[in-house]
């Protein structure tokens, strides 16, 4: 948490991936700056004097997607947002992570500070008010379908400013919505024209998925090179692949990158030098899983770095329909349409499942007494009556398999809805969601290389790496080295910790500087 401020100012312009994350995951304190409630307050002037007019405006005065010829008389229009949200709060299934419905919230809560929704001051500061008092509305797994926003997912948010529906105190059993406000001293709203459309017509669930996804595979892919550089040390292999002018002569910069975060880790190897001349003799290279680490690494990051960039122009977004443009009129758009960030999520999907494929197969590598360069078969201490780390490799072999089925793209279906009136959507939840159990994958895959390959370090005689040595030392603060079998999950399920908290590159680069 030290990385991340404990308090974050929600303005006119973009927030930061790393703001996201500080809000949804590490409780972060939200403010309101001045001048987003003052364009608040304006644009609500502009709203007002159109839902006098006599002319419909879509969503002010008017019914919502194929309902929207209807025009709305003024007495019936707090019945119009309210019934809106209630209507489209029609969510089912499991009950979604709370940092994923908090980084939702911050992200409509970012929108409605730009002063394009058209929302009254009160609205904002309720939404604020609801992230502060740690109420986290229940919201169920299916229900959108990337396009007209997240609605169901952001419907059941703004149904819990109406004092309506299902929360969370904190970590506390669910309770009724109007419970909770009342004990956080929170007045319940009461929706005018155009309030309640803007309360649920955006990207935010997809996007904050995205957020918290580009965040943990950043630091899963500094995780792949020190598990890398401890295989390449633990098989006796060679660093020459890696050398800076041949990662030159394909400038990608994420392979540069991972190759050279390999050779920082196992730089000055005691075991790599004493088996040099060995391998120079009889091995003369290694295996693709090995010796392309880079390309595949440096093909992730690459792909992370482009989606981060899709990440940071949504988060500068103003996604609304319809929106109160700069010149005061009220137009419907097609911003709602989750399109680009649908595909990047799908594009971390597969490169995800590439980057766990690789660190499977060099897992698989040290288990194989015809390929592991002399340790035991299955790095057993006594193989045949100990089974050493066989079976840890069938678990990251059934996540990869499963990582490989959610890698399937999900943007590239579309169901129509609501009376062909949108023929065409995005289906990025769906790919978040898909995203955010493949990232679970990956962690739970690199944490067995970096426990089977560190296994074979300790085999090894000589001196290993500062690097890997510092990694192995974080890994022994909760699993024991090579010995007889002894029950593995709770060592596996630790290592995993590890790398989701950082322990591991912090270990790391504590010891060699700052990894790229």
């Amino acid at each position: 948490m030290s990385q991340y401020p404990k308090s974050v100012t929600i303005g006119i312009g973009a927030l930061t991936i790393e703001e996201v994350v500080a809000i949804a995951r590490y409780g972060a304190q939200v403010e309101i700056s001045e001048d987003a409630l003052k364009a608040v307050a304006e644009t609500r002037e502009r709203i007002e004097e159109l839902a006098n007019q006599e002319t419909p405006v879509y969503g002010v005065s008017t019914g919502f997607g194929a309902l929207a010829k209807r025009h709305i008389p003024a007495e019936l229009r707090t019945q119009l947002q309210s019934s809106l949200v209630r209507s489209h709060a029609a969510g089912s299934g499991p009950e979604i992570e709370k940092e994923v419905i908090r980084a939702l919230m911050t992200l409509r809560l970012s929108t409605l500070c730009t002063g394009r929704t058209g929302v009254r001051p009160v609205v904002v500061e309720t939404y604020a008010q609801l992230l502060n008092a740690d109420i986290t509305p229940v919201v169920k797994e299916y229900g959108s379908l990337g396009c007209s926003g997240d609605l169901a997912p952001l419907a059941h948010c703004a149904l819990a400013l109406l004092g309506e529906g299902q929360v969370r105190v904190g970590d506390s059993s669910p309770i009724d919505a109007a419970q909770a406000l009342s004990q956080a001293s929170i007045a319940p709203l009461t929706l005018h024209e155009k309030e309640g459309l803007a309360l649920i017509n955006g990207t935010d669930g997809m996007l904050g998925q995205l957020c918290l996804a580009i965040e943990d595979l950043r630091q899963a892919a500094k995780v792949a090179d020190i598990a890398t550089a401890l295989t390449v040390e633990g098989l006796l292999g060679t660093l020459s692949v890696f050398a800076d002018d041949l990662q030159q002569l394909r400038p990608h910069p994420g392979q540069a990158d991972a190759a050279a975060n390999i050779r920082t880790v196992a730089a000055d190897s005691g075991i790599l030098a004493a088996a040099a001349e060995e391998f120079a003799q009889t091995q003369v290279q290694d295996a693709y899983s090995v010796r392309c680490a880079p390309q595949v690494a440096g093909g992730f990051r690459d792909t992370l770095t482009h989606a981060a960039t899709v990440a940071d122009r949504e988060l500068a977004a103003a996604v609304d329909n319809p929106v109160v443009a700069l010149d005061g009129r009220v137009t419907s758009n097609g911003n709602f349409h989750g399109a680009p960030v649908a595909y990047v999520l799908d594009f971390l999907a597969i490169v995800a499942a590439d980057l766990a494929s690789i660190s499977e197969r060099r897992t698989d590598r040290f288990l194989d007494k015809a390929r592991n360069r002399g340790l035991n078969a299955f790095l057993a201490d006594d193989p045949g009556v100990d089974s050493g780390h066989m079976i840890a490799q069938y678990t990251q072999a059934g996540i990869v398999s499963e990582m490989k089925r959610l890698a399937a793209p999900a943007s590239v279906d579309s169901i129509p809805s609501s009376a062909m009136q949108e023929d065409h959507v995005s289906m990025g939840w769906s790919a978040a969601r898909a995203l955010r159990k493949s990232v679970d994958g990956l962690q739970r895959v690199l944490a067995i290389e970096l426990l089977t390959a560190a296994r074979a370090v300790d085999m090894r005689d000589g001196e290993p790496a500062k690097g890997t040595a510092a990694a192995i030392a974080a890994l022994r603060e909760v699993a024991e080295g090579p010995g007889t079998d002894r029950y593995l999950s709770p060592e596996i399920e630790a290592v995993v910790e590890l790398v989701v908290n950082g322990a591991v590159v912090n270990a790391v680069e504590n010891k060699v500087g700052a990894l790229r």
